[in-house]
């Protein structure tokens, strides 16, 4: 009893402070431009993607390192349901994700029981991503290397998820997603699936040894993991209004995908969300930097690419000095404060 009451706690602290999270985030459309509530969405976009690939990688410990594979899967979903067949895609978000999670069942068995693991495993991953692209990228149907274009409703669209008039509306539905698979990941966490994710990624072999399937758990993490990953393209097709091969498939986009958790926390719940504002706060500083620096650095006003290198270098010391992420550094200060 006393367990079932801490995990009651500990669900109704989390719940507590996405609500909180939420709101906070519920309020960026106020008062804002139009290019702020872009970037923003974009955020929450990657966000999404992000929780999607920590429940395979954070908690099941399968790191991947071709997640566009999923992301890609639920773009073109959408893009093809809505032109070729006039389906809404709030029918076609749906649809993709149970797409890309079979295709994540199917890449997850031949992977898991052949015993792809470690690095041999993320780059099975990411062949698998690059081999969707090639094809899409040869396949007339979908578009080929031209891609899809999403037609234009006109106005505000509640059945095409199109916001022309109101762009804050397509953020505010975003955000609605996003808490919707944060709930879901929170009760994950707190069930049983979620213990055996966790003593697979912990010990593979002793978990096993305790009655464990890791095949299992492993084949429920990379399902719900696509799914939701897939729910994160499908929006990036009604966002951008157009995808192609590259959008969906690139290797840039599973690298955007993982560096969100890892910049926030690994295997927590909050990670990708935090990592995906420190990410998107940081783009903008190093453009703003170099489209207008202070007076005592005009030299490097409009130089070409620096902002992206001025970005890589950030990360990188980020990264070293937060190995476990930033949640993972206040963690480990708040414990050595307690000592």
């Amino acid at each position: 009893m006393s367990r079932l009451r801490r995990i009651a706690q500990a669900s109704s602290r989390d719940l507590m402070i996405l609500a909180a999270v939420v709101t906070v985030l519920g309020l960026i459309p106020l008062g804002v431009s139009r290019f702020t509530l872009s970037v923003a969405t974009t955020a929450l976009i990657f966000a999404l993607a992000g929780i999607g690939w920590n429940v395979l990688s954070g908690f099941a410990g399968q790191f991947s390192f071709g997640h566009a594979a999923y992301f890609g899967l639920g773009a073109y979903t959408v893009a093809v349901t809505l032109t070729e067949f006039s389906i809404s895609p709030w029918v076609g978000l749906i649809v993709g994700g149970v797409i890309a999670a079979a295709f994540g069942l199917l890449t997850g068995w031949i992977s898991f029981r052949f015993g792809l693991k470690g690095a041999y495993f993320a780059l099975a991953t990411f062949a698998l991503a690059e081999m969707l692209r090639l094809t899409f990228n040869n396949l007339d149907y979908v578009g080929a290397g031209i891609g899809i274009t999403i037609p234009l409703a006109g106005g505000d669209d509640w059945g095409r998820i199109q916001f022309e008039d109101t762009p804050s509306l397509q953020y505010w539905v975003l955000l609605g997603i996003v808490a919707v698979s944060l709930v879901a990941v929170i009760a994950i966490t707190k069930s049983r699936l979620g213990s055996t994710m966790l003593a697979v990624r912990e010990d593979e072999d002793a978990a096993s040894s305790l009655g464990i399937n890791p095949l299992r758990a492993k084949m429920a993490a990379i399902s719900i993991s696509g799914f939701i990953t897939a729910l994160a393209g499908g929006y990036y097709t009604q966002f951008l209004l157009f995808i192609d091969p590259d959008l969906a498939f690139g290797p840039f986009v599973s690298v955007a995908i993982l560096l969100r958790p890892i910049i926030g926390g690994v295997g927590t719940i909050w990670g990708p969300v935090l990592g995906a504002a420190i990410l998107s706060v940081l783009g903008e500083v190093t453009r703003s930097l170099v489209r207008e620096p202070p007076s005592f650095l005009q030299v490097i006003e409009g130089v070409n690419g620096l902002d992206q290198v001025l970005f890589g270098l950030i990360l990188v010391l980020v990264i070293i000095r937060a190995p476990d992420g930033v949640l993972g550094w206040f963690r480990r200060r708040r414990q050595r404060s307690a000592v």
